[in-house]
């Protein structure tokens, strides 16, 4: 299976078709006046989809065992056709396109097995996805693609020479997979005054996100929090909750971080754990969504 514990639960939806095409008007109309020999046709085949589709990943061996939510069948009479029409929803990490054509797919041949009997030319037609929603995709921002950002590690030893970064480079390469131009990347010790200043003049230039990383933890040297809460116009409480909560499901030390999300004017300023693995999930947790914050800040631009 492919590996989705780096995404995010949101709402997924998607809607799937299959069309029956019978042979010959009597066989609607038996459908219809609910006189076919097997049964009514609409309610066994929807149970029978209902069935079908939470079996998915039991038939298919790369899909992940999901948990279904919501699960809608309706039917479209038009002539000799009957369309299918299947919904499925659910509240995980990855989305439920399969599902719905799985699910279709078992109500029409529940159908051709129950109306074969009485109409032997039944086929199964355009079994496919007609649309879905949720995820990575539904949440990007389609506006802005020229936003720059400065990435500012926070560390004693690595501005020492002492010890490489790594946390900074692994947010960085998410930066670049989202189009973020990346307008300067700094190291500097675990001073309160720098890292006021690297803020303020970053914003001066018109950066659109300064992004910080270390001194968010609890040893007397970390300070990251403290230097930038006082220059915050205003702090965005709800990345910092997302940050949080990302992690902690992910490790139990989460709950150690103090990780701050705020604004000078119309700048950005994120300040992330200092581990690899502490900034990386924590751009994952928040980004591309987080891009969002600029068609607020500075106004949808579309290019």
């Amino acid at each position: 299976m492919v590996d989705i514990t780096h995404k995010s639960t949101t709402l997924r939806t998607a809607v799937a078709q299959a069309i029956v095409r019978v042979s010959k008007p009597e066989t609607v109309t038996a459908i219809k006046n609910d006189t076919v020999p097997k049964g009514h046709v609409f309610a066994m085949s929807k149970a029978a989809g209902l069935l079908g589709v939470k079996r998915t990943p039991d038939i298919l061996p790369d899909c992940h065992p999901l948990p279904i939510e919501f699960t809608g069948v309706e039917y479209e009479v038009n002539g000799l056709e009957i369309k299918v029409l299947f919904t499925v929803k659910t509240i995980y990490k990855t989305g439920v396109e399969v599902e719905a054509m799985h699910g279709a797919s078992v109500v029409a041949l529940n159908m051709y097995d129950m109306l074969k009997p009485i109409d032997k030319g039944i086929e199964i037609q355009s079994i496919k996805l007609l649309n879905k929603k949720g995820g990575k995709s539904d949440f990007s921002d389609k506006f802005r693609k020229d936003l720059t950002a400065a990435v500012v590690v926070c560390s004693d030893t690595i501005s020492a020479g002492t010890k490489e970064d790594k946390a900074g480079k692994a947010i960085i390469a998410k930066l670049k997979s989202c189009d973020i131009q990346i307008s300067e990347y700094v190291i500097i010790p675990d001073e309160k005054e720098i890292i006021q200043q690297k803020a303020q003049n970053f914003q001066e230039q018109g950066v659109d996100m300064v992004i910080y990383t270390g001194g968010t933890g609890l040893s007397s040297r970390d300070v990251t929090p403290e230097a930038l809460t006082p220059i915050l116009d205003r702090r965005i409480p709800g990345i910092e909750e997302a940050i949080r909560s990302y992690g902690q499901e992910r490790t139990p030390f989460s709950m150690l971080s103090r990780s701050v999300a705020g604004t000078i004017e119309n700048t950005l300023i994120l300040a992330l754990p200092g581990s690899t693995n502490g900034a990386k999930e924590s751009m994952d947790a928040i980004f591309p969504a987080v891009l969002h914050s600029f068609r607020i800040l500075k106004g949808a631009r579309h290019d």
